[in-house]
């Protein structure tokens, strides 16, 4: 479908908005432009005409698919154009009940382009509209029949290659040698396997390349094919279930593949295109804990500076030797540099680099908690005593090598959780840490998958509460080393990564881990082996910069690389947010691809808490979006909540007490909700605070609990008055306190206030329709028990904390303007970015 004009809004942010609460008690919118009329005898006839000339082209792509061998699901894709600056109403082409499938939309300057297939036999259907728009006898009201649909049709003819071209204009090959792997996109048609099959029987035959492994979407199949121009031209009639081309996109394997003395060239051609910060610039930085960083690196050289390199012990140095560092920088800086390397466009970075080398060359620090919960500790101290007002994201891809301790706290997890919260400084400065979950390394799990992701558990640190523990997921699924036809992917596309450990096994009260998933690469097997290849890993910067510039990374710490990255350009885009709302961001943002949730949810019928949270527990909330996490739109609107909120108090040498809950009345767009009706929408909700920690093997619900506080947040319900709304929660939080567990009557959010409140960020989504989510725009925050409230004699009973909230509304299949309304109520101008 071409592109709509992007509305690309800033977020709503709010600050010390929330009115604070003692306890009391323990239509789809309007129509378009107009389609000029026409003389309705020349151009009915004009199109009759170029429908007709279609008539011998059908039988000849009949015909040539007989011949292929196929038996059935014959017919011709044709193009329709729009005269230009005219609406063409592509969905009216569509006959479903006809077999006549809507291809593809395409906008080609200020013209309207659809591909369209009209199976064999069918062509009739359209001359019908044809004829009965001629006769004056079958004229409407509004003017001949089917005049909006036909008045703005000028051409009708076979598709050519450039029909099914939904790729970037720049991208389209254009020489009939050209060889390339084809991104094929297909229609499910009510059977997807068997419109999947019959394309790769037809594509051998006509000796293309086939790619293993497949990517489902609701109406779309994709697949890679390789080949030439000429090739896909000669066989577009033949491979008539094609919906979309586009070209592949690279993989690491065929840059890291250059010879070494090519490297150079590719790398001056990036660096030509790349702009980065000065090095005096107030811009956030990502501040890697891993084996030191080789800054000589030509695309890092200027992204670090040496006063930005640090070591824990200064005898270890601050270059990298081990290679792990430079390749995580390449990824935090460029992200995969395989994409950046396949476009020609200018590369604008918004963050610098800072490293710490936390290990020394020969790793001899590793499997010790404790000296690792002190180095990180060190390492925070590190930059932070250099340049203590800088805004920093901490990335860290250095794991315990088991996974023993099963969600429990560690030394070395309650430490960064400490230093997240900033405990030293009861909370003065808190941080923002991503840490990489942890791998699966054995090829003999791998042959395993998915179960192996399922019993090996996320390795410490990375249960820390407060870090984003992150997670991989993987779309790469090409092979393209040489003799590795036997080889297929072990993952499919959009699924959870073989790399990638999981909280599956940890006992449900410890936190949902990991929270988001990012791409970690993927692995290959035959029939008795399973090895990692250079095409399924991604593309970064080579620490060996004398031997070769690029090199390949996978696993959980490119994921976490990445995850960093994202984290730094949001702190570039609101640079006033807080680490808690960069945090929430990223996870709100985050979605659970096809594959995923094929993996861990039934395919039939709602799914069970249980096994909404079995997926959460394995894949996070997703895979985050950039564009969702940056921008609001015209029916999708974020707002961003930072408030303040006291959840205990003590008087008179009595036992501390809950103090305050927070209720938050949002802007809301009332009157466009209930103007939806009962069309579904979606709200989610994502709540992150950071927890001062208090580790010990006392029981995780005693008096002796690991978080300091916790927090939870509720909706008002569509019936409920606010003094009702208030009163349940008071009677939640004393429920709560008192471990009375009561049925969730509010059934529409996917995972549910019994699975959602555990570790320190929780994020939902409920779906109902507009009208009763129109009566929702009350939320609370409210406190549960924690050891400041529970250990009195810790005195900590009287502090103050902080939180983020973030609400989205999004009303994704229908056009409305949800975000105008709200900035109208507040004040705020439209901004389009």
């Amino acid at each position: 479908m071409a592109d709509r004009e992007p509305k690309n809004h800033p977020h709503f942010i709010f600050q010390n908005s929330a009115q604070a609460e003692s306890f009391t008690s323990p239509v789809k919118g309007g129509g378009g432009k107009q389609v000029p009329g026409r003389d309705r005898n020349a151009h009915g006839d004009a199109l009759l005409g170029k429908l007709r000339q279609l008539t011998p082209v059908l039988a000849e792509a009949t015909e040539q698919q007989r011949q292929a061998g196929i038996d059935e699901g014959f017919g011709l894709q044709v193009e329709f154009e729009s005269f230009p600056d005219v609406e063409l109403a592509f969905e009216s082409l569509a006959r479903e009940r006809s077999g006549i499938e809507l291809r593809n939309v395409r906008q080609h300057g200020n013209k309207t382009l659809a591909t369209v297939f009209v199976p064999d036999g069918k062509l009739g259907v359209f001359e019908k509209l044809i004829t009965d728009y001629l006769d004056e006898n079958q004229d409407k009201k509004s003017g001949p029949a089917h005049s909006k649909l036909l008045n703005a049709i000028s051409e009708i003819r076979a598709a050519t290659l450039q029909a099914l071209w939904t790729d970037s204009v720049d991208s389209m090959p254009t020489a009939d040698d050209e060889q390339l792997w084809w991104e094929v996109w297909l229609p499910t048609r009510g059977d997807r396997q068997g419109v999947v099959n019959q394309f790769r029987e037809m594509a051998a035959g006509l000796n293309f390349r086939i790619a293993p492994g497949e990517l489902y979407f609701p109406e779309r199949s994709v697949l890679l094919v390789y080949g030439s121009v000429g090739q896909m031209k000669r066989s577009m009639m033949t491979l008539n279930s094609i919906a979309e081309l586009r070209r592949a996109k690279e993989t690491a394997e065929f840059f890291d593949a250059l010879p070494p003395q090519e490297q150079p060239e590719w790398v001056d051609e990036l660096n030509g295109r790349l702009t980065l910060p000065a090095e005096d610039a107030e811009v956030p930085y990502v501040c890697l804990f891993d084996t030191g960083v080789n800054k000589g690196h030509p695309l890092l050289q200027h992204a670090i500076s040496d006063a930005d390199k640090h070591s824990v012990k200064p005898g270890w140095g601050v270059d990298d030797a081990e290679g792990h560092g430079t390749e995580m920088a390449g990824l935090a800086l460029l992200g995969n540099l395989t994409e950046v390397l396949s476009i020609e466009a200018p590369v604008t970075i918004s963050h610098r680099l800072e490293s710490v080398k936390l290990l020394p060359e020969d790793g001899a620090n590793g499997g010790d908690a404790v000296l690792h919960g002190y180095l990180t500790s060190e390492a925070v101290n590190r930059p932070t005593v250099t340049a203590p007002h800088r805004k920093r994201v901490f990335s860290m891809a250095i794991t315990a090598r088991d996974n023993r301790d099963r969600g429990r706290p560690s030394a070395w997890s309650a430490t960064i959780d400490g230093l997240a919260f900033d405990a030293d400084e009861q909370g003065e400065t808190p941080k923002l840490f991503v840490v990489s979950a942890g791998n699966i390394t054995d090829p003999g799990a791998w042959m395993e998958y998915p179960h192996s992701n399922s019993s090996d558990g996320i390795h410490d640190p990375a249960q820390a509460w407060n870090a984003l523990t992150v997670g991989a997921m993987t779309h790469l699924t090409r092979i393209t080393e040489e003799d590795a036809e036997h080889y297929i992917p072990v993952a499919e596309a959009g699924g959870l990564s073989p790399f990638s450990t999981t909280s599956q096994t940890w006992q449900p009260h410890w936190p949902l881990k990991p929270d988001v998933v990012f791409e970690g690469g993927n692995v290959a097997k035959d029939e008795l082996f399973a090895t990692s290849m250079h095409s399924l890993r991604l593309l970064t910067t080579s620490a060996q910069i004398n031997e070769r510039l690029f090199t390949t990374s996978n696993a959980t710490s490119a994921a976490s690389a990445l995850c960093a990255r994202m984290a730094a350009r949001l702190m570039a885009r609101y640079p006033e947010l807080w680490p808690e709302s960069i945090r929430a961001l990223i996870v709100h943002s985050a979605q659970w691809t096809e594959a995923m949730k094929r993996m861990y949810l039934p395919a039939r019928g709602e799914p069970t808490k249980t096994q909404t949270t079995q997926l959460v527990r394995h894949c996070g909330f997703g895979e985050p979006d950039l564009d969702r996490a940056m921008w609001s739109a015209d029916n999708s609107l974020t707002m961003i909540c930072e408030e303040f909120l006291h959840p205990f108090k003590r008087n008179n040498g009595k036992e501390p007490q809950l103090r305050d809950m927070n209720l938050h009345r949002l802007p809301w767009p009332l009157k466009e909700l209930e103007a939806l009706g009962e069309t579904e929408v979606e709200m989610r909700v994502t709540l992150s605070y950071f927890i001062e920690p208090n580790p010990s093997a006392r029981g995780v619900t005693s008096r002796y609990r690991y978080e300091s506080h916790g927090l939870r947040f509720d909706v008002k319900r569509p019936l409920e008055s606010e003094a009702d709304f208030r009163a349940r929660i008071n009677a939640a939080a004393r429920d709560e306190e008192q471990r009375i567990n009561r049925n969730d009557s509010d059934p529409n959010w996917f995972i549910g206030k019994k699975s959602r409140h555990k570790g320190s960020l929780h994020s939902d989504i409920w779906k109902g329709s507009a009208a009763e989510l129109a009566s929702r725009g009350a939320i609370a925050v409210y406190p549960s028990l924690g050891w400041w409230k529970t250990r009195p004699v810790l005195e900590r009973y009287d502090q103050r904390v902080r939180y983020s909230l973030i609400v989205s509304i999004s009303a994704p299949d229908v056009d409305v303007d949800l975000y105008t309304p709200i900035a109208n109520q507040i004040g705020v101008p439209v901004v389009i970015e």
